[in-house]
């Protein structure tokens, strides 16, 4: 944890230990909670994404939950009550490699006090590694490197469905839209 006042960034001392090999964070526009990606060791097992309580008095890890192999991206709804995960799901690994899967996966996380809990998955890419959602949290945008797109999902609450595939010149290795 670092504290930083005016241009001063100092370690508090505080090591939080989400998982193995923290990779992605995003911290909720209230400020109040934190998640983390946690990418393991990259041999296909399944890896985790972890809360973090910023309100506790020191921020600690509140859960951790399994999301499948190497969860790159990351990003919280603008109200902080979900959490669009992009794993990998071993699409990265050579088509021999008994982790190999032909794509990768969309998973979608409900914040619930202080608990995590999977509401939805869908398909998604290769390489895929950035997510975004739109002001209302309705809309989410996914980067798929390989494929050279970004795909749009909609969320109605109960169901993710993949209504468009955007072509961009290059890998889309990170998405984001412009905060309120």
């Amino acid at each position: 944890m670092l504290s930083i006042e005016g241009t001063k960034v100092e370690h508090t001392k505080r090591d939080l230990n989400a998982g193995l090999r923290p990779y992605g964070v995003d911290i909720s526009s209230k400020g109040d909670i934190a998640v983390v990606a946690n990418i393991g060791r990259g041999q296909g097992d399944a890896d985790t994404a972890s809360l973090i309580d910023l309100r506790a008095n020191p921020p600690r890890v509140v859960d951790t939950i399994t999301v499948g192999q190497t969860p790159e991206g990351i990003k919280l709804s603008p109200d902080g009550s979900l959490v669009a995960i992009i794993a990998m799901n071993g699409s990265n690994k050579p088509r021999q490699s008994p982790f190999f899967n032909d794509h990768g996966n969309l998973v979608l996380l409900r914040v619930s006090g202080g608990k995590l809990s999977k509401v939805a998955e869908a398909p998604i890419g290769h390489w895929s590694q950035g997510a975004a959602f739109s002001p209302d949290g309705r809309t989410i945008l996914v980067g798929n490197m390989v494929e050279k797109e970004v795909w749009v999902f909609e969320w109605d609450g109960s169901a993710l469905k993949q209504t468009a595939k955007l072509k961009v010149n290059g890998g889309s290795a990170a998405v984001r839209i412009a905060d309120k």
